[in-house]
This record gives C-alpha cells, sequence and structure tokens, in this order.
C-alpha cells in the first residue's frame, strides 16, 4: 500500500461569474483592439489559421470608426439598407413578443442583441445561397424581403398560415428565399446544411449553404457529425456558432466555453476558425464575404464564433431574471449592434439622429400596420383556421390507399 497522501477527487461545475442581485462582471475579459487582426488570403491553409481562433475580429471602435484590412468597404446605402433591416427586426420582436403577452400566440423568441448576426450575414451571401437557421435568425427573411404579414400569419397560425399550423409559431419556412425549415430539435440543421452543400458541389452547382446554431449546441452530437462530413468531402458551406453567452439558463461554461473558445472546435478538424465580433455589422459582413469567397473557390467549410449577447430571455417562455443580473445585457463591454452602426453612419455623415429617429418611427409603424391587417385573418386559437382534411394534405406526392381512404371517410 502507498503511503503517499493522496487528495479526494472533485468534480467541477461550471457556474457563471454573477448571478441574479450581483453585478455583472466582466473584468478580466480582453480583446483586440478593432482592426488589430490581419486579413489572411482566403486561400491560406487551415493550420495556419488556428490563431484566428482564439482572437476577436473587430471593425467598428466604440466611436463608430472602421479600422483595419477587414473593413469590408461597403456603399452607404447597403449600410443603411442593413441598420434599417435591423430596426425593422427589432420593432417585428417587439410587437410578437407582445402579442404572445396579449394571448394571440403560443411562443415567440427574440433576436435582441443579434441583428447584426443574420442580416449582415444575409446581405453578404448571395440571394440563392441555401440558409439552415436555427430559431433566432428572423432577420434573414427580413433582409431577404420575405413578407412581414407572412411570417405573422404563422405566428398566429390562422387561415393564411404558409405552415397550416403543423409548425410551432417561429419556425419560418421558405423554399423560395432559399430559408430551410427551423427545427426546434437543437443542431439537426448542421448536418442537413453540409448535405446539402456537399449535393451542390456534387452536382456542379453555384450555390453554397450557410446553416447556424447557438454555442450550447455545439455540444450535439449532430454538430460533431456534420463537422467530420464537411472538412473530409471540403463542403462548401459556412458554419455559424453564435455564442450568445446563454443556453436558455445554462452559461456558455456548461458548453465548453471556460477551456476554450467555441471558434477552436474547428481546429481539431481542419476547418478555418474565425471569431468575430457579433454586435459589429462590418465585421460579421467581412468574414461572412471571406468564408463565402473561400467556399465558392472549392476551399472547403469555414467555422465562425459570433461572439454576442442575448440581450433578452431566451424565448416567451424565460425568465433570465432567475439566473443572471438585471443589467448584465446592458454592461455586455461590445455595445449594441444598431446603436454601433447608427453611430458609425453618422460618424461618416451618411445619418443623422433625425433620420435615425423617423427610420425607427417607419419601422414600428410598418410592424403595427402589418400587425392590423393579419389579425383579421385570425389569431391563434380561432375557429376553423385549419380543417381537419388539411392533414392528409403535402404529406404524400400519391397519397396511399389507406390515407385516401380515410381522407374520404373524414370528408363524409
Amino acid at each position: 500500500m502507498s503511503s503517499r497522501k493522496s487528495n479526494a477527487l472533485d468534480l467541477h461545475i461550471p457556474a457563471p461569474r454573477a448571478r441574479p442581485g450581483d453585478k455583472p462582471d466582466f473584468s478580466g475579459w480582453s480583446f483586440p483592439e478593432p482592426g488589430d487582426t490581419p486579413r489572411p488570403d482566403v486561400d491560406t491553409p487551415a493550420v495556419e489559421l488556428r490563431d484566428y481562433a482564439y482572437g476577436l475580429i473587430r471593425v467598428l471602435d466604440m466611436e463608430g470608426n472602421a479600422l483595419g484590412p477587414w473593413t469590408p468597404h461597403l456603399q452607404p446605402e447597403t449600410l443603411r439598407r442593413g441598420l434599417k433591416y435591423m430596426l425593422l427586426t427589432r420593432a417585428f420582436d417587439d410587437r410578437m413578443y407582445r402579442a404572445q403577452r396579449q394571448g394571440k400566440t403560443s411562443f415567440y423568441m427574440q433576436s435582441f442583441g443579434e441583428e447584426a448576426i443574420s442580416v449582415a450575414q444575409a446581405l453578404a451571401l448571395n440571394p440563392d445561397d441555401m440558409c439552415f437557421p436555427s430559431y433566432r435568425q428572423q432577420g434573414i427573411l427580413i433582409a431577404r424581403d420575405y413578407p412581414l404579414i407572412e411570417m405573422m400569419h404563422q405566428i398566429y397560425s390562422n387561415a393564411r398560415d404558409p405552415m397550416k399550423g403543423r409548425q410551432l409559431p417561429v419556425m419560418y419556412s421558405s423554399k423560395k428565399d432559399g430559408f430551410f425549415t427551423i427545427s426546434g430539435n437543437l443542431a439537426t440543421q448542421v448536418p442537413q446544411a453540409v448535405g446539402w452543400a456537399m449535393a451542390s458541389a456534387y452536382s456542379g452547382d453555384l450555390r453554397i449553404a450557410s446553416t447556424w446554431l447557438g454555442e450550447g449546441s455545439t455540444a450535439e452530437g449532430d454538430f460533431h457529425a456534420a463537422m467530420t462530413f464537411a472538412a473530409v468531402y471540403k463542403a462548401p458551406v459556412i458554419i455559424n456558432v453564435v455564442n450568445n453567452q446563454w443556453a436558455i439558463s445554462s452559461f456558455q461554461g456548461i458548453a465548453g466555453g471556460e477551456n476554450t473558445t467555441f471558434a477552436a472546435r474547428g481546429v481539431g478538424y481542419g476547418m478555418p476558425p474565425l471569431r468575430v465580433d457579433g454586435n459589429d455589422f462590418l465585421a460579421v459582413y467581412a468574414v461572412t464575404q471571406w468564408a463565402a469567397e473561400r467556399a465558392r473557390s472549392n476551399m472547403g467549410p469555414t467555422l465562425i464564433e459570433h461572439f454576442s449577447y442575448r440581450a433578452g430571455p431566451h424565448s416567451t417562455s424565460d425568465d433570465p431574471a432567475r439566473y443572471r443580473p438585471a443589467e448584465e445585457g446592458r454592461a455586455w463591454p461590445l455595445g449594441d449592434p444598431v446603436e454601433r452602426l447608427k453611430t458609425h453612419l453618422i460618424s461618416i455623415g451618411e445619418w443623422s439622429e433625425e433620420q435615425h429617429r423617423v427610420a425607427q418611427e417607419e419601422a414600428v409603424e410598418t410592424v403595427r400596420a402589418t400587425g392590423r391587417e393579419a389579425e383579421k385573418v385570425g389569431v391563434l386559437g380561432a375557429d376553423g383556421a385549419h380543417t381537419r382534411q388539411s392533414m392528409f394534405e403535402d404529406v404524400y406526392k400519391d397519397v396511399p390507399w389507406h390515407l385516401r381512404q380515410q381522407s374520404e371517410e373524414e370528408a363524409v
């Protein structure tokens, strides 16, 4: 028997720095200065890019200046469009959140604080590139000018719901807009995106795929299976990990964020790992543009970690006051994406406080008017919104005999 004294084993349980009632604590966090991160050539081997997993690509400083080699040099009109789409997304989220509280729908999920991630990416991708989103990328549809009223019809599950009452309120789908059906089962869209991208390459198509998931979902097996296929077959796909710090009430350390970055997941798969300030519209646009060019050049996938903060609750079923400080969102050191792009446009003389006020009011009024029209059709629970007969539709191209028989019996 050994005489050496041994310490008892101790299991580590990750815990956030601050809980409800505490002061938000981001002390000790440090980021590269805007403009400091070099922009590599698109054809740089992945093995030479590993350091990008541990930094943070930033373009905008907090005074609105665009700095460094990642600056995408967008036309002012493109920047204004991006800002207006973010304002519209925020106004839409606000009204739909309140509609749920009024009993008009069962469920809603905002993208408050994360609007730049979906809107900037939608503008950086080609309109026919295929998007495989999770449930916080409504900004993609809005930036692709999908009708707001169609989104509302689905949220209200009324008679004009394009999903015919078969999906949760925020699980949109639009084939013509390159927006794959959202799944509430997390990470399932990542292997689907990789498979679609592989098929696109195999068939000699020109379109790439892009997919999104939260940092907590990187702990799912689906994510890792997809990463293997994407790396092995050099699939033309962008895999976006949105690290908004919280997977519902579990802080990002539970999924491994204490030990390393989520961009570092790409290192082990031989995939370029870019880590970007997700609240910086210009930086998100630039890294997406870089990854898209790489995919279109048959150089394979890119993993992008969008470092951001979920400013609102996870969903209408969540109360963040139960697990994090109430002021934590306002204390987030990388600010608000809408305010930062607004400040940039003002700093270059392409926007003003008055224009911003008018744009906000227009966004709110557009959503309000659309909401009134959608509610005329009906809200959740309206009688006769969907017939029982409709359950037999849109399932099979050729309806099997037994379902045809049941359909006929139901119609009697």
